[in-house]
């Protein structure tokens, strides 16, 4: 691993404690994404992070609180992380080949099927809030069904 790389893993920690600290699962290889979306039942919140100010003041905070505010919580909690987990990244963006790929962005899976999906131009430019009532009202749309 050359210096860069280094650094940036470094850099990083914080932005994935974030939700990891609230329950999500790192997925950090293709073979992990696969493992999930073939596997998985229910409901899962899928958040593609990164390392942008949209993700750091909008997209993790929204999800974090959403998750506090929603009735029924989705039965999984995973996310990849664009720019450091490439692999990953990319194979959970094949389960939602219908959407141009961007990040941050949050998927909702149902049974394996992309339920719901919000992205980027959905998170930059928008109140926190916004975002995280929007997320609220999905997910106890698609957990409710």
């Amino acid at each position: 691993m050359n210096a860069y790389d280094e650094y940036m893993k470094e850099v990083v920690k914080p932005m994935r404690a974030e939700l990891v600290n609230v329950g999500f699962k790192e997925l950090t290889t293709a073979d992990m994404v696969n493992e999930h979306m073939a596997e998985v039942k229910g409901t899962s919140l899928v958040v593609i992070n990164s390392v942008c100010g949209c993700a750091a003041g909008l997209a993790r905070p929204a999800v974090s609180e959403a998750l506090t505010e929603v009735e029924n919580k989705p039965e999984h909690l995973v996310t990849v992380f664009a720019g450091q987990d490439q692999e990953a990244t990319y194979q959970m963006r094949t389960y939602f080949e219908e959407v141009p790929p961007s990040s941050p962005s949050i998927a909702v899976v149902k049974d394996g099927q992309l339920a719901y999906f919000i992205p980027r131009e959905q998170i930059e430019g928008f109140p926190m809030e916004q975002i995280k009532d929007h997320l609220v009202q999905v997910l106890n749309q698609v957990t409710s069904a």
